[in-house]
């Protein structure tokens, strides 16, 4: 690992951190990784938070979780679960050179959870505050969904640590997500011999395809997808089984549960074929109005700690922060690393990067808790802390005081 020897020392302890938690490989469908991942991450969030989080463990996936104080009011929401096989490493190393920092899942997103880490680090008073870090985001947070939303019911803010939009931008819009698996069944018969004794489930699937391709509407946005198909099995054999997978993506809730009946309502086009449709809505929208006050109390912070104009992107792909704006929480997303590459050979982190937003998001966790009203017979909340007070390294403390 190649470093330049003049990083900015909050980012020098940042990325030490990162480079902790990227080598602990941790691919959603390896429980064995990720709870190896979550004590990695238990590990670095209670030395910097001085507090041993809690272990959720649903359907054997180990999610962390640390509360601070009495009624939750804030939730900084982010995953520690990868795309990546373990033994990626080998191929795609954990390195730091030319302003880059580079590794399996550094940029998806684990550099988001150390961020979370510093910024909160820099607090002193986290009442009111949820850290809830889960490790099946990549698969559909099957085993973290009801944590995720009860966690988030009554919170006045979701701050959700994924990965920055291009240039850095946050993510104020998500499309929502649905899932479904069509399984044909035909008849096999000889391909030679008589194939008229069969019912081909390839030519039924191609049927179905079309139809399904033709759900999509540009004009709102909907896209609906077919994907991975499978159908056969010899070449002189009529298919007497098919299925395949797809993917629909919508702005709207109203078009999620258009395109759900439509999935529902699929009938066999040749006679003897039966269908099967499995699956359905997986995320629903991240509709902008979810993050309006939130991004506008960002880009002012942004501002006033000088680190330029923020912009906003709405992203076809879908996160955990569906889920809390599902539940009616104000949700900001993509306030994590700013990078590229998710998912991809080059993935990566901007390095000079992390101080800034890791001060933005200390800022925002700090003026949103400093915001709520004393509860009856309590006096004297901490005010919140100042921008001005978090402009350079000697507004860090890493030793948090309780």
């Amino acid at each position: 690992m190649r470093r330049s020897g003049n990083e900015d020392p909050a980012a020098a302890a940042m990325i030490a951190d990162i480079d902790r938690l990227v080598r602990c490989e941790s691919p959603s469908e390896d429980l064995a990784a990720v709870a190896r991942s979550a004590e990695a991450v238990a590990e670095v969030g209670a030395r910097l938070l001085g507090a041993e989080p809690e272990r959720e463990v649903v359907d054997g996936c180990t999610h962390v979780r640390w509360r601070f104080g009495g009624e939750p009011r804030v939730l900084l929401l982010g995953h520690h679960d990868t795309v990546w096989p373990v033994g990626s490493l080998r191929t795609h190393p954990f390195e730091v050179s030319d302003g880059l920092l580079r590794g399996p899942g550094c940029f998806d997103m684990k550099a988001g959870l150390v961020m979370a880490f510093h910024a909160l680090a820099a607090l002193d008073d986290l009442d009111g505050l949820t850290l809830l870090v889960t490790g099946d985001e990549e698969t559909g947070s099957a085993s973290s969904r009801e944590l995720i939303e009860d966690e988030a019911r009554g919170c006045s803010a979701a701050l959700v640590l994924e990965a920055a939009g291009p240039g850095g931008a946050l993510k104020t819009a998500r499309k929502g997500v649905s899932r479904y698996e069509v399984l044909v069944r035909g008849r096999a018969a000889h391909a030679g011999l008589e194939p008229e004794r069969g019912v081909n489930a390839s030519v039924e699937l191609a049927r179905q395809v079309v139809a399904v391709a033709g759900l999509g509407d540009p004009s709102l946005g909907t896209t609906v997808t077919p994907t991975r198909l499978e159908a056969g099995t010899t070449v002189n054999t009529v298919p007497g089984s098919a299925r395949f997978e797809v993917d629909a993506r919508v702005w709207e809730n109203a078009e999620q549960i258009r395109v759900h009946a439509a999935m529902l309502g699929l009938r066999p086009a040749l006679e003897g074929a039966e269908l099967e449709i499995r699956g359905g809505p997986n995320r629903p929208p991240l509709p902008a109005k979810a993050s309006v006050e939130l991004f506008e109390r960002a880009r002012r912070l942004a501002a006033t700690l000088g680190l330029g104009r923020l912009a906003s992107v709405a992203v076809g792909g879908a996160s955990d922060g569906n889920f809390t704006a599902g539940v009616g929480t104000p949700t900001l997303d993509g306030l994590g690393a700013v990078g590229g590459g998710a998912h991809a050979d080059d993935e990566h982190v901007v390095i000079a990067e992390l101080p800034g937003r890791t001060r933005l998001l200390t800022a925002l966790v700090a003026e949103l808790l400093g915001a709520r009203s004393c509860p009856p017979g309590r006096t004297g909340a901490r005010p919140p802390v100042l921008a001005d007070q978090l402009q350079g390294p000697t507004g860090w403390n890493h030793d948090r005081r309780d």
